[in-house]
């Protein structure tokens, strides 16, 4: 069947229905939780159906009776060797020249395509992150099924966002409604879902988005509980603390749990570094290499294969030697980075779970042992470190310490969960600033630490915002002359400056205030130079606005010199703070505003003009000859035509991806449409470039 049909019967259902729902007048609220219904019930059916297809597959590998870890025990050795070679050599190209966002764990890439896509997600990633996971973890991979169902269910959410041709701001909550369905039904945790969507994936907790989230976190679950059982993903014994002193040991758990949890983030990205761009080989052989190491592993310690449930479950109940499980630590670390670094797909949060308990288990042995009066078994400690674990990674106490109270349902493991958790958490930020998650991002140049902001500060540049005209003071001015200066001004500093303006450093009312009751004695005898503050820093334009307010957070300044190039001192004008919220706010307006109208005419395929105020339209055109191969930035569009880049198509493969928003350092190419607005003479002018 013809491509270009089906792409054409999808848009003309998805317009169809669209307008249907408009027609039936609901309110956002209502749509919205309509929307996060089939969202859940998409989700929970995919979740259902990866863990079938993971136990399958691992049927297929490791045969035998038993559970798969027993069937791993009884496997030659040559088999257990080269079977997770094998899932790598299929799975490699299937991620390559399919969907590359299914490579890894899974949310840093449903975190991105929330900051920089506006929450679009491929439609095919869902389908290609559950075929590569399930054969990655399904042959022995050592990593774990909830990352892929995340991404999948982010995916779906995306998918189903995108059908319906919502907003970009609604469509990022509808890929939070995926990311909480898929946590939900995974664990059979439907508050975990919920809060992992809005503290992980959203970072935010406003009301409008969670009602939807909850919405769509407790279909998935019912949906698992229909067709599944009210399983529980690991069998836990009721556990209890014991005494108050025992809160010591769990506060000395968070501390190990902490160490662990930097050293899992430091090794994986060593990992991820070393088989990017130290191996030199083709991409889609790397997980093969990296699924004979894993073989190679599992040869002495088969425990680390696959996801590792049957094992935490040993050690929740206590059936396990403690220098084993203390080894298993640093091997499931290993084993864990190897797997995603070379390039195979599945999550961390089983393996977190699976240190977690290890570390947990191996702790409680050696102080239950030494203090057997006032603690508990072994096992409530890996229940324990295992929140800690994963708290301690994703820098997410409050969704670690939900998901294990959902698993036991016992509030008496509530306390030292708690202590843990935050404990781990506190630590692991100290050592390593980013999370698992965020740091693959900034490691792409992505800044999330504070949220949308920085990323938009980021794109704000010096050159747009600073002022031209400067008041200044002249080195040799004398303090009378400095006096009327800071008194009469409108700033409560200046630059300081020679004849060539050069600037020599920061003169403020708070200089002068010690000495203006002597004002008439030092009138003539002090000058600029000898009060001024000759400690100071200063910018030139091609920075950004994120480092002119970090310099000025740092020294507690309101505004900022900027000079003509990094080395210079020739003082060509200054940033204010106030300047530079007022862009923020401006370019937080723009894009909203854009991405709603990039929105509305990125779903009309029979409409590519749109007027939208008398003068103004918004039109998809092809980009003129003369800009490709130039950025925006290059060619300055906004300045020389007068008319502001909405939003990019992109074209390929029948495919289209469309940019809200582009990066100012995007180069046109012949494969692209743009959707521009201005004013209809201007547009006009650019069309018959």
């Amino acid at each position: 069947m013809d491509k270009n049909y089906i792409t054409n019967l999808y848009t003309k259902i998805s317009l169809l229905t669209s307008a249907y729902f408009e027609r039936m007048r609901l309110t956002r609220n209502t749509f919205m939780i309509i929307v996060a219904i089939i969202i859940g019930l998409l989700a929970g059916f995919a979740a259902i159906g990866i863990r079938f297809l993971i136990k399958e597959i691992s049927l297929l590998s490791f045969q035998g009776p038993g559970t798969i870890l027993e069937n791993i025990f009884s496997t030659p050795w040559y088999w257990v060797l080269i079977i997770p070679a094998i899932g790598g050599l299929i799975v490699g190209p299937i991620i390559y020249f399919l969907a590359p966002e299914a490579k890894g764990h899974g949310v840093p890439e449903v975190m991105q395509a929330i900051l920089l896509k506006g929450g679009n997600i491929r439609p095919r990633v869902a389908f290609i992150k559950a075929i590569a996971s399930s054969i990655t973890i399904g042959t022995g991979g050592s990593v774990g099924r909830e990352g892929p169902i995340i991404q999948i269910g982010s995916s779906l959410g995306s998918m189903v966002g995108q059908f319906f041709r919502v907003p970009s701001k609604r469509l990022k909550t509808l890929v939070g409604c995926g990311a909480a369905a898929g946590i939900a039904a995974a664990f059979n945790a439907p508050i975990a879902g919920a809060l992992f969507a809005v503290e992980i994936i959203l970072m935010d907790f406003a009301i409008a988005q969670f009602s939807p989230i909850v919405i769509a976190s407790v279909t998935a679950t019912v949906v698992s509980h229909t067709f599944e059982g009210k399983f529980a993903a690991f069998i836990v014994p009721k556990y209890q603390l014991i005494s108050p002193q025992e809160i010591g040991f769990y506060f000395l758990l968070g501390i190990m749990a902490g160490f662990v949890s930097f050293l899992f983030i430091k090794l994986l990205y060593w990992c991820e570094n070393l088989f990017d761009n130290k191996i030199k080989l083709p991409e889609y052989t790397k997980p093969a290499i990296g699924g004979l190491l894993i073989g190679a592993i599992a040869l002495l310690f088969p425990h680390i294969m696959g996801i590792g449930y049957d094992t935490i479950n040993k050690a929740l109940y206590g059936n396990m030697i403690w220098y084993v499980a203390l080894a298993l630590i640093f091997v499931k670390i290993l084993a864990t980075s190897i797997t995603l670094g070379s390039g195979g797909s599945g999550g961390i949060f089983a393996p977190s779970l699976f240190m977690g308990a290890m570390l947990g288990f191996s702790f409680g042995n050696v102080v239950h042992w030494l203090f057997p009066e006032i603690t508990a078994s072994p096992g409530a400690y890996a229940l324990v470190a295992m929140g800690g674990l994963v708290a301690g990674t994703t820098r997410a106490p409050i969704t670690a310490i939900i998901i294990v109270f959902e698993l036991t349902n016992d509030y008496n493991i509530i306390l030292p969960l708690m202590v843990t958790c935050i404990i781990s958490v506190i630590l692991s930020s100290k050592l390593s600033s980013e999370s698992i998650y965020t740091l693959k991002l900034l490691l792409r140049n992505i800044g999330i630490k504070e949220g949308m902001e920085v990323n938009i500060m980021e794109s704000l540049y010096v050159k747009d915002v600073y002022r031209k005209e400067v008041e200044s003071v002249r080195d040799s001015d004398n303090f009378n002359q400095v006096v009327n200066i800071l008194l009469k001004g409108k700033s409560a500093e200046y630059p300081v400056v020679d004849k060539e303006n050069n600037i020599n450093g920061i003169v403020s009312i708070y200089d002068i205030k010690d000495h203006l009751l002597e004002r008439d004695e030092l009138k003539y005898l002090l000058v600029a130079a000898d009060i001024m503050n000759p400690d100071f820093e200063t910018l030139p334009p091609e920075s950004s606005c994120q480092s002119a307010l970090d310099i000025m957070s740092r020294y507690d300044l309101e505004g900022l010199p900027i000079v003509g190039s990094e080395n210079s001192r020739k003082l060509i004008g200054y940033i204010w703070r106030k300047d530079i919220q007022d862009a923020y706010q401006k370019e937080i307006e723009r894009m909203e505003i854009a991405s709603n109208l990039a929105s509305s005419i990125s779903m009309k395929e029979d409409e590519k003009q749109v007027h939208f105020m008398e003068g103004y339209s918004i039109v998809e055109i092809s980009p003129p000859r003369s800009f490709i191969g130039k950025s925006i930035r290059e060619l300055d569009i906004r300045k020389k035509y007068g008319v502001d880049v909405l939003s990019v198509k992109t074209f390929i493969k029948n495919d289209v991806k469309i940019k809200a928003i582009p990066n100012p350092n995007h180069v046109f190419r012949e494969d692209e449409t743009i959707i521009i607005a201005g004013e209809v003479d201007k547009i006009n002018l650019l069309k018959n470039l």
